[in-house]
């Protein structure tokens, strides 16, 4: 593993996952704390592991004690994503490079949808305890303009509790169908509305870091309200 820059408080480590016989570029934000969980994070169908809210984050959280990685996974095929988010959780998992008793399953756009496949299979399986929960940011539930194609097939099956990160002008997951499949959800689910944000968490007349800092804000509170009720 190589190190990169420090943040202040965290540091940043690179390293490699094996995939088949590629490998995926990860980073590790690691806290100058103690710590026991951990919050894996990925890019959406366009960008990588470097996509600036993924970097604020991972940044914020590791600055509050969570360790955290992210990861990058090209490909616009969602079972491909799927297979990759696998392979980290395998990686992770079986790792000795830092001691972790929890983790949070995330990631923005596709990515949450492959972290909510992968939260989907924990059921039953080893990694039911180890996986407390699920983060969405901007969880695409519909195409734009395609109301009608829902992408719920995941979200309707999770039995560890959810935190949805959305805009309420964000033209893949309108509002009131997102509420709508909330109450048909069998586990506990949260969501939070970033005021006048499109897809990419853009608001007019609001700058990237003062929307990052509504989210990193929410985001901590509710993996300390989730560990606490275990």
């Amino acid at each position: 593993m190589q190190k990169l820059k420090d943040f202040a408080l965290v540091e940043t480590v690179q390293f490699k996952i094996p995939f088949g016989e590629k490998v995926l570029n990860a980073i590790y934000t690691v806290p100058n704390v103690p710590f026991t969980c951990g919050v894996i994070l990925t890019h959406g169908a366009g960008g990588d592991m470097n996509f600036h809210q993924l970097i604020s984050m991972s940044k914020f959280l590791a600055s509050n004690g969570i360790l955290c990685v992210r990861f990058t996974c090209k490909g616009l095929n969602l079972d491909y994503r799927i297979r990759a988010y696998r392979a980290v959780m395998e990686y992770l998992t079986s790792s000795t490079d830092y001691e972790v008793k929890s983790w949070f399953l995330g990631g923005r756009s596709m990515g949450c949808r492959a972290a909510a496949c992968i939260v989907k299979q924990c059921k039953n399986s080893p990694n039911e305890e180890l996986v407390q929960g699920l983060i969405c940011l901007s969880y695409p539930l519909h195409p734009p303009k395609q109301q009608s194609k829902l992408r719920t097939e995941d979200l309707l099956l999770l039995r560890h509790p959810v935190f949805l990160i959305s805009g309420s002008a964000d033209e893949m997951c309108e509002k009131d169908l997102l509420e709508g499949i909330l109450n048909q959800m069998p586990v506990t689910v949260k969501v939070h509305w970033v005021e006048g944000a499109n897809h990419g968490m853009e608001v007019k007349g609001r700058t990237r870091e003062d929307i990052m800092a509504e989210i990193n804000t929410e985001v901590l509170s509710w993996i300390h309200e989730t560990v606490q009720e275990k």
